[in-house]
């Protein structure tokens, strides 16, 4: 028989390690209502404390916060509901709304995974498979570069592969991207193929396979300040508001934007500076 060494034994546990069954998932489920799915080995980690805010906070969005919200309440009452793609503006709450909805929900649980370990996504999918409980995976951020496959592994799981995707469960992903990669390589694809057409369609059928299209655009100066007044109102900060508007648009203009996050980012400066805990 012939020597093994170490470096291929350690990989042969390793591999032997990812083959073993995760925690059930009723012990899982039982641990929080959020998780980070983390691979190498596979495992969900629960998340007790999540960064989010008040759904109440999120202003300049509401057609598609309430659409979303729609979608999630049908699907947190056991019926069916799409998957969603949140795209557009930067910091203008498209992650945000995703948790702050979780945490108005009774029977949904949230995955998040990163764009990194999509190919594992199978793995994930056999353990929700198992489960009675509603989940939402969430993949944050999502897009795709030149020579990047992995699009094609999210592909077959949201509706394309022969099991489909789990009835507890929908996608939720946000993106800057409508179409989930640069208009560049769309075109370069279309320009340099055979059927421009089937190229194209091949690019832009990851995006079609999410029911929900919701775009988030840039917000205009009211609805910046509304999202002033609003932290205002929710810590209860009795201060001179046209003062702080006056502030709040010097910063925005210092950063070159007005968003959701740029709003945000100002009230952090200004709780700073009175020495206020939010």
């Amino acid at each position: 028989m012939p020597d093994i060494d170490t470096k291929t034994l350690n990989r042969i546990a390793d591999a032997l390690d990812r083959l073993l069954p995760i925690e059930t998932p009723i012990k899982f489920l039982n641990n929080a209502d959020t998780f980070i799915w983390q691979v190498e080995p596979d495992r969900l980690i629960a998340v007790s404390d999540v960064n989010r805010i008040n759904l109440n906070l999120l202003k300049g969005i509401d057609h598609v916060r309430d659409l979303l919200v729609n979608n999630t309440k049908q699907f947190d009452d056991g019926f069916p509901a799409n998957n969603a793609l949140l795209w557009g503006a930067r910091g203008m709450g498209k992650s945000s709304l995703v948790k702050a909805i979780h945490a108005t929900t009774k029977n949904i649980t949230l995955i998040e995974i990163h764009r990194g370990d999509i190919p594992s996504l199978p793995r994930l999918l056999s353990v929700i498979r198992k489960t009675k409980r509603q989940c939402i995976l969430f993949c944050d951020d999502l897009s795709f570069d030149h020579d990047d496959g992995t699009y094609k592994s999210l592909k077959a799981v949201l509706e394309g592969g022969i099991e489909g995707r789990p009835k507890n469960l929908v996608v939720y992903a946000t993106s800057n991207r409508r179409h989930l990669m640069p208009r560049d390589m769309i075109e370069n694809e279309s320009s340099s193929a055979i059927n421009p057409s089937e190229a194209t369609e091949e690019k832009v059928s990851l995006s079609d396979r999410f029911g929900l299209w919701l775009g988030f655009h840039s917000c205009s100066q009211n609805e910046y300040l509304s999202m002033i007044d609003g932290y205002l109102e929710d810590y209860d900060l009795n201060i001179d508001r046209k003062e702080v508007h006056v502030n709040a648009l010097e910063w925005s203009r210092t950063r070159g934007a007005r968003s959701g996050r740029v709003a945000f980012q100002y009230m952090q400066d200004l709780a700073g500076k009175l020495k206020i805990k939010l």
